[in-house]
């Protein structure tokens, strides 16, 4: 195949970056120039794929969940600020290094207009659940109540506005409600209503990064005790209760626990056994690879990585599609649901014992973990990029 230019549109969050990495890293390889514009906290994610990146100044809180407003709609309205701040720089690089083919993640807002600037096809790469058909129906109270709010109307607004100022007559709602070329990185088992799914969103599945595969800075412990992995994602970590939680339940236990603080002081944890292990951050796939279970908020990177591994789940959701992924999780049989109001040291002890002891888990899981790695693949899914080249 002729060899093109493919620009990737990010989003300033490592969950948005993670699940695409592999697949720039191959269409990389394969001999394509690949450019990914993305948020300046964040082009240490890209520099390593061989992409050209394309910084941009970003407003996305990273890793402080207090930041972020309470309301759905005001969370919108940030990755849309983010994107008109983010335009001039774009126009100004790929004006004098026009793409044949964007791609991009489903908070990378510019890319559908720029496809349009520059008569080339704009595929969305979704980290997450799509919408299907009947979408808008089954969720209208929901919906009804995030389009009607202040927020959202001021939100439907300026999104129609920026459109127009782009030469592009369309309403907001419609425009961002089913992009018409989808690549969804996400196990099928995850997708809700996958009966449903449109045919112009094509299931590539998973394709994990090589360079985290290969990181092994954490080694599992000689010992033979299970592993526990406590993780609750890189944008929701000051949640200092649920980690002491995981501390006092497993205090006194022959689980080896790891657990990812993020931004939180250990010190706050008090004193700690040799057992249980706290880190900033950890190479979540190694620990994954060794794990007997996983607490998670889970974000769809968690959820899928769990299924990758075949590794139990004690969801706890902390914000937005956490939610709806807790729940699928229990409702394919491969874990539990935890409300964060729910977790004590013993609620969140027994929900772990629970899971990994269970034999109709492990066996759900099994069926789970094999069709998730069949259906999904970096060869896969850049195969099917390669697909929307001219």
């Amino acid at each position: 195949m002729q060899k093109q230019h493919i620009a990737m549109i990010g989003c300033t969050a490592p969950s948005h970056i993670y699940p695409s990495l592999a697949v720039i890293r191959e269409l990389v390889a394969r001999g394509h120039r690949v450019s990914y514009a993305v948020g300046e906290p964040l082009t240490g994610l890209i520099a390593p794929t061989g992409a050209e990146v394309v910084p941009h100044p970003s407003i996305l809180p990273l890793g402080d969940q207090a930041a972020w407003p309470e309301d759905p709609a005001s969370q919108m309205r940030v990755f849309l600020d983010e994107g008109i701040q983010a335009m001039p720089v774009l126009t100004g690089f790929y004006d004098e290094n026009r793409p044949d083919l964007l791609l991009y993640d489903i908070g990378g807002l510019p890319a559908p207009i720029l496809g349009r600037r520059y008569g080339v096809p704009a595929v969305q790469l979704s980290p997450t659940y799509v919408a299907w058909d009947g979408y808008e129906e089954d969720l209208a109270e929901m919906l009804t109540s995030i389009r009607t709010s202040p927020s959202g109307m001021d939100y439907h607004v300026t999104y129609t506005a920026w459109l127009k100022e782009n030469g592009i007559e369309a309403d907001a709602w419609e425009w961002i409600s089913h992009p018409p070329q989808v690549l969804a990185l996400l196990p099928r088992a995850m997708q809700p209503n996958v009966d449903r799914v449109p045919p112009s969103v094509r299931f590539v599945g998973p394709a994990l990064d090589p360079e985290r595969l290969a990181d092994r800075s954490w080694t599992p412990p000689d010992n033979g005790k299970k592993v526990l992995l406590m993780s609750l994602g890189t944008a929701f970590t000051d949640q200092i209760d649920l980690f002491r939680a995981c501390v006092d339940g497993f205090r006194d236990t022959d689980w080896h626990v790891v657990i990812s603080i993020g931004q939180t002081d250990p010190a706050e944890l008090g004193p700690l056994p040799g057992h249980i292990e706290v880190h900033p951050f950890v190479s979540q796939l190694a620990v994954l690879e060794a794990a007997s279970a996983f607490i998670t908020h889970a974000g769809m990177g968690g959820c899928t990585e769990s299924l990758w591994y075949g590794v139990p789940t004690v969801a706890i959701p902390l914000a937005t599609d956490g939610f709806g992924n807790a729940a699928k999780l229990a409702e394919l049989g491969v874990g539990e649901e935890l409300a964060a109001s729910d977790v004590t040291a013993s609620t969140l002890r027994a929900a772990v014992e629970r899971v990994a002891g269970s034999p109709s888990v492990a066996a759900r899981l099994a069926e789970i973990q094999a069709e998730t790695r069949a259906n999904g693949g970096t060869d896969r899914a850049a195969d099917a990029v390669e697909s929307f080249l001219k």
